[in-house]
């Protein structure tokens, strides 16, 4: 596990409600950042019942998921649970943070 941060955005660039990805710089996963009313969570940007990415579906503020658009799957972008089929295993989350108002990310695997 590296403890080198990738910078995906600054603070001011990914508002509640929205979303931005980045690639790890060490392993060069796909992390989705979602700002949820002022919280920052970060998940694989890669569905879990097909090779896809979530960043490509619809995230819903409202309810804090996100639906894969190539069949529907839908997962919770606070612990990435899988929330209905046909995805049946959550989806990697990875730590966050903020400093220097920016936002930080890395696979921690």
């Amino acid at each position: 596990m590296s403890d080198l941060w990738t910078f995906v955005c600054t603070t001011a660039e990914l508002l509640p409600g929205e979303m931005k990805v980045a690639f790890d710089d060490i392993t060069g996963t796909p992390i989705a950042v979602f700002n949820l009313d002022g919280m920052l969570y970060a998940l694989e940007d890669q569905c879990t019942h097909e090779d896809f990415e979530l960043s490509a579906g619809h995230f819903d503020a409202g309810s804090g998921e996100v639906e894969c658009v190539l069949h529907g799957a839908k997962f919770d972008v606070r612990d990435g649970k899988a929330l209905c089929a046909p995805a049946y295993e959550p989806v990697a989350k990875f730590p966050v943070k903020v400093e220097n108002g920016q936002v930080l990310v890395r696979d921690d695997r």
